[in-house]
């Protein structure tokens, strides 16, 4: 069955840029700064470019993000009208504003191709939550699906894809402003480990804590059958991601294999990218599935 339109997301999906090609994804890339160097979140193209990411923050090196421009954005999904109609999801508006600039430039661009369609849409998703939802899009896409079928059921689902982390390492969220230095020092010493999702906007909301990793995993993995689509018989995409913890995400993989037989062998391990993990620095772990309405949070 034929596809009927582009699908295109930016990097901030947080899957290797060879899994995005052979889904034929197009994929505008953000980038950040350290030290005055700009450097590309290039999806693990160069695959030294997350290793050296990460021993910056090692360095005690602070990444700046930026937002995505309207120019580059433009340059972008001009390059895609050519070829066809387009639908753009848009990183969460709940931890950026790129999208405004991405609507922005949409607008210019319908004027000047009238005779095609571009839609932008905030998937209010981030990391491999993001990429789950445009993965899952995608299917849709090579179902054949119309553009407008694709965008409203994207504006339907987007809430529903859950994102639930904890981190084990708050120095990050310090060095970004989002805990004080008491509270982050206090969690080192107590060994305490924040529980954290993303909120019915899109937003990274703290909702619990507990002491050590192992009860972190239990929470998170109580968490995920509280909310997911067919509780314990959840057998869509289930994906994990972490920065820098290898053994930790695998423990985590563990546990919701035993509690989701369902989904024994068939769990994505990601990496957390440079953008994103500017924020969440090393010691984070995710889990993303589909589930209820995410909530409203304060």
């Amino acid at each position: 069955m034929g596809r009927k339109f582009i699908l295109s997301c930016c990097s901030t999906v947080d899957l290797p840029y060879d899994h995005m090609e052979s889904r034929e994804i197009p994929v505008l890339s953000y980038t950040y700064m350290v030290d005055g160097r700009e450097y590309v979140d290039d999806m693990g193209r160069d695959p030294q470019s997350r290793p050296r990411f990460y021993q910056l923050l090692a360095q005690g090196k602070l990444p700046q993000t930026s937002q995505i421009n309207v120019a580059r954005y433009m340059e972008f999904f001009e390059s895609l009208l050519q070829r066809g109609d387009v639908l753009h999801l848009a990183f969460t508006s709940g931890q950026s504003a790129s999208v405004n600039n991405a609507y922005a430039a949409a607008a210019e661009l319908r004027e000047k191709y009238p005779e095609r369609k571009l839609i932008v849409v905030d998937t209010l998703c981030s990391s491999s939550g993001y990429g789950l939802l445009v993965d899952t899009v995608a299917d849709l896409r090579d179902q054949g699906v119309s553009i407008e079928e694709a965008e409203q059921w994207t504006l339907a689902n987007r809430n529903k894809v859950h994102h639930q982390f904890f981190s084990s390492n708050m120095t990050q969220f310090h060095r970004t402003g989002r805990v004080s230095g008491a509270a982050a020092a206090v969690a080192t010493i107590l060994n305490i480990c924040p529980l954290m999702r993303l909120d019915a906007a899109g937003a990274i909301k703290a909702y619990d804590k507990v002491r050590g990793k192992k009860k972190a995993i239990a929470a998170t993995v109580d968490a995920v059958a509280a909310h997911a689509q067919g509780g314990t018989d959840y057998d869509q995409r289930m994906w994990v991601c972490h920065s820098e913890c290898r053994q930790d995400a695998d423990l985590m993989i563990a546990a919701l294999e035993e509690r989701f037989p369902r989904e024994r062998g068939r769990i994505r391990l990601c990496n957390i990218g440079p953008v994103i993990g500017s924020h969440s620095g090393t010691g984070t772990v995710a889990v993303f599935f589909m589930g209820d309405e995410r909530p409203v949070m304060d």
